[in-house]
């Protein structure tokens, strides 16, 4: 018999984990001295101290372990039950992966710019919206264009609210856009007010925009003619993440105040793996 410290040498283990493996049932020495309380294993209990190791390091748990051992699961319900382990790890290498893009996208950015971004882009799913709308037409899509069309499309849309007595149960602005059906370039936009269902406004379009399913966000603050540096980073970690834009980015106004300055705008675009 072995005494637990050269069973552990042996099982490539530490005497605390035998004691765990012995207090849960996993691993019963073969002899404890009634007098000393001294554990000691048999040559024999490597192979189950060898499974047990190999399965813990396949990711099961100790009950998972121990039911495997003492052939509690069958052959069918084991071939689940690796399948199922084989799809969590493989989610976690895809994970790991996608983590190690952008740490790399990160490291090049921080190379080629000679400093770390403070606009950190984060992927998520974007909920939908029922808007009060109104629309307007912009020559393209650039800030110098969208500006001077959504400016006053808000301004309108607030005094129809107010008129309506529905401005204070608005909630944050979202504005979207869209091409033009005239195909010369311009844009349609949208200035949209959130609105709680049964709000209904005159004279204004109630729109249900529908989310978005995977949107690269940014977020944005100053005014929004100076969103042309946040827009190139957020196209910068797209292109060098492995997606591509799905879509005209949206805009949602979190903060939205008289001094521009103050202004806090999160962009969301659509995208798709590349």
């Amino acid at each position: 018999m072995f005494t637990i410290g050269d069973f552990a040498r042996h099982g490539r283990v530490s005497v605390r984990m035998l004691r765990h493996y012995d207090a849960v049932g996993l691993l019963r020495p073969a002899h404890v001295d009634p007098h000393s309380g001294y554990r000691y294993y048999e040559a024999g209990q490597l192979a189950r101290l060898n499974r047990v190791i190999a399965l813990k390091d396949l990711g099961f748990t100790l009950d998972q372990v121990g039911s495997i051992l003492d052939e509690e699961v069958g052959a069918e319900e084991l071939r689940g039950m690796l399948r199922l382990r084989q799809a969590e790890l493989e989610s976690a290498m895809s994970e790991a992966a996608a983590r190690l893009a952008q740490v790399g996208a990160r490291l090049r950015a921080i190379e080629s710019e000679g400093h770390m971004s403070t606009q950190d882009v984060v992927v998520k799913s974007v909920p939908g919206a029922r808007l009060a709308v109104l629309k307007g037409t912009a020559a393209g899509f650039g800030p110098d264009q969208i500006g001077p069309v959504i400016g006053p499309l808000y301004q309108e849309l607030c005094a129809r609210l107010a008129a309506a007595g529905a401005l204070e149960c608005g909630g944050p602005g979202i504005a979207y856009y869209e091409d033009a059906p005239a195909g010369d370039g311009s844009i349609v936009v949208h200035a949209g007010m959130t609105l709680p269902a049964g709000v209904t406004v005159p004279d204004v379009e109630i729109v249900e925009l529908p989310g978005i399913d995977q949107a690269a966000t940014v977020v944005h603050r100053g005014p929004m003619e100076a969103l042309l540096p946040t827009i190139q980073t957020l196209a910068t970690w797209i292109d060098t993440n492995g997606y591509r834009s799905a879509g005209y980015s949206r805009e949602l106004y979190l903060e939205w105040s008289e001094d521009p300055a103050r202004w806090v705008t999160e962009i969301q675009e659509p995208i798709v793996p590349a």
